[in-house]
């Protein structure tokens, strides 16, 4: 269903230290520059899509999306746990419940939420088999 994803920032070298560490926790490569003469940003390519990290186009502050979330897919609860650790070694801020599983039904959920140095709320998920 989605193509990319973009977050705004306003110091984009604090932020792709933080992405690099929890995207890279994922198995994401580093972020690569696409910087040109309008725009400074980081890019982050997988085969499910694509995530960018951007100074604001119209040279205003970024802000964060109130009742937005960005959440990433996980391949295992190790790596949701992965995941935080490493937000939280780059500025991030845990937010909500500690990580862990959610849901009584079976299978359910394993989840862990941040706050990324400019205040975006992201999410890993692992959906547990039943």
């Amino acid at each position: 269903m989605f193509n990319h994803v973009v977050v705004g920032t306003n110091d984009l070298e604090k932020a792709k230290r933080f992405y690099d560490a929890v995207l890279g926790a994922l198995g994401v490569a580093e972020g690569r520059s696409d910087h040109n003469e309008r725009r400074r940003r980081y890019v982050y390519r997988t085969s499910t899509g694509t995530f960018y990290i951007t100074q604001p186009i119209d040279g205003q502050p970024a802000t964060c999306a109130n009742g937005g979330t960005i959440g990433f897919s996980c391949k295992s609860a190790d790596e949701v746990m992965n995941w935080h650790a490493a937000g939280l070694a780059h500025g991030g801020v845990s937010v909500e419940d500690p990580p862990g599983r959610r849901g009584a039904a079976p299978g359910g959920v394993y989840l862990a939420y941040l706050r990324d140095p400019d205040g975006n709320k992201l999410c890993a998920v692992y959906r547990v088999p039943a």
